[in-house]
């Protein structure tokens, strides 16, 4: 690593932030607490595999209803590269979603194209509510008009690795959001 960008107390706080924030809009657009606590399958969470595993393992501890996940994986940054080449969808996207409320989750908002896709997909679905959590949004020009409606942090154009963001599959378990060595790249 070359340092640290956001240590994992901060994170820690930060997600427990988010999370709170979340099920307080979730209440308030399924009709209060009584209706929120009886919204069996009517809340979907599609974190985007894998950067998002982390972030979203963490999160769904502070929505306190009952919510499934319907994940997808999504490849933009193969191998090596610290680039986005294209979002492209690998595997199943969830069904149903149909009049239910989805959040969806990813680790980075770079250049929205990951992120303008699967929202694309989820809405022609015709979700009841759909909001999309990030856990990074960074300062950027981006290639597509996407807006997270919840942001961890915003951070400088700069890679990042760490909290489920990686590098060549790795660094992925560090607890901390951390920049790389030039050396390690």
């Amino acid at each position: 690593m070359d340092r640290v960008l956001i240590d994992r107390g901060t994170i820690a706080r930060r997600v427990e932030a988010l999370g709170t924030t979340i099920a307080a809009d979730l209440t308030a657009e399924l009709g209060g607490p009584e209706a929120a606590a009886l919204s069996s399958g009517r809340i979907v969470f599609i974190p985007i595999l894998t950067g998002a595993v982390v972030f979203v393992a963490d999160l769904i501890r502070h929505i306190p209803f009952k919510l499934s996940l319907g994940v997808v994986a999504v490849s933009s940054y193969p191998g090596k590269s610290m680039e986005s080449k294209g979002a492209a969808i690998r595997g199943e996207m969830p069904r149903n979603l149909e009049g239910k409320h989805v959040v969806i989750v990813d680790d980075i908002l770079d250049s929205g194209r990951t992120l303008g896709l699967i929202r694309d997909v989820v809405m022609e679905q015709n979700p009841a509510s759909i909001r999309i959590a990030v856990l990074l949004s960074k300062r950027v020009d981006r290639a597509r008009d996407v807006r997270a409606d919840y942001v961890g942090f915003e951070i400088d154009d700069e890679f990042v690795v760490g909290f489920g963001l990686d590098y060549d599959g790795y660094y992925r378990n560090l607890p901390d959001i951390a920049t790389l060595r030039a050396s390690a790249l």
